[in-house]
């Protein structure tokens, strides 16, 4: 399928604490290289992998590590200025852009949201898990209450946010103790992340803004699979009653989940019963993945042409009102 619009697209600037926590050396400066770059390299993976349209994001942790909230607004205006100006600019026909947001400070990341999407033509955010606070075993999550102020601008805007990955606090990481090979994107990204999603559900977002969505990569972090006994054990306990709708239901109604980093035909027909493919994106991953791996796969898995194009390229343009040809 040619003119697919992926949107879990990892982009770096040099000399921005960008870190290796997980990968072999090779494989590290292999990523690293391509992280930096967004030129002819990026684009000739692109037109590879027939993506017409990349929206780009500052890599996990980044913005959400800083542990200084006024260091993480300097850090997250100079990341959009330079996504902005730097790389749109010079391709504006190939990249688009999602905010990186100092959630260390909701007041600060709702003001340079509104900067990004108003005056640098973004088309949402992305933040990385938690935030770091005070010191990197410190977090803040964006269902708190702090956030709130966030949220609304986020529906006043009317744009969508991902939720992106990062590990768990390394305080919280005794059970990968021993067995590395479990942290990040194998197994330990997908647990926080998921987490996240439910703790921004039970906070009771989505009834205070019905409109707002949210964007989960690698097929829905497990939640698809697992939504119904995460619903079926919390009302058995008579918990969450004062939420409106059913948990499956905020799942459908205010998710739209990517193919990035996960291509496995038999989750994505799971991920397609359980919200249905309305609600589903392709993505890759890159550079942490390959373009023409995910792509490969996604052209040829058992799906009828239609849901194909629907999830390649016309969700996202209806998601993020692109104009594109039929």
């Amino acid at each position: 399928m040619e003119n697919k619009i992926a949107l879990e697209e990892h982009f770096a600037i040099e000399g921005m604490n960008y870190k290796n926590d997980t990968m072999d050396a090779p494989t590290f400066a292999d990523v690293r290289r391509l992280v930096l770059e967004t030129g002819s390299e990026r684009i000739e993976s692109m037109d590879k992998a027939g993506i017409e349209l990349s929206i780009l994001s500052f890599y996990s942790p980044g913005i959400q590590a800083e542990t200084d909230p006024d260091l993480a607004v300097q850090h997250a205006k100079r990341a959009n200025d330079f996504l902005a100006e730097n790389v749109i600019a010079h391709h504006p026909d190939r990249y688009a852009g999602f905010a990186a947001v100092p959630l260390q400070n909701p007041e600060a990341a709702a003001d340079e949201l509104e900067r990004c999407v108003k005056q640098l033509g973004f088309l949402g955010a992305l933040f990385n898990g938690y935030s770091n606070s005070q010191n990197e075993n410190t977090a803040e999550y964006a269902d708190e209450k702090r956030c709130d102020v966030f949220w609304d601008k986020v529906a006043e805007l009317d744009v969508p946010v991902y939720l992106h990955p990062r590990d768990p606090l390394p305080n919280q990481q005794r059970i990968y103790e021993g067995r590395p090979e479990l942290l990040s994107a194998a197994w330990a990204f997908g647990v926080e992340t998921s987490t996240h999603a439910l703790r921004l559900i039970t906070s009771g977002l989505f009834d205070r803004h019905p409109g707002v969505n949210i964007i989960l990569g690698h097929l829905g972090e497990t939640l698809p699979f697992g939504i119904w006994r995460v619903e079926h054990i919390i009302k058995r306990r008579g918990m969450c009653e004062y939420l409106q709708k059913s948990i499956s239901s905020y799942l459908a109604d205010n998710f739209f989940i990517t193919t990035s980093g996960n291509f496995r035909t038999q989750a994505l027909l799971n991920t397609m019963l359980e919200v249905s493919s309305d609600r589903i994106l392709f993505s890759t991953d890159y550079p942490y993945e390959s373009a023409e791996e995910a792509a490969t796969w996604f052209d040829s898995c058992p799906i009828s042409e239609p849901d194909r194009v629907r999830i390649g390229r016309e969700n996202a343009a209806k998601l993020f009102g692109l104009k594109i040809a039929a």
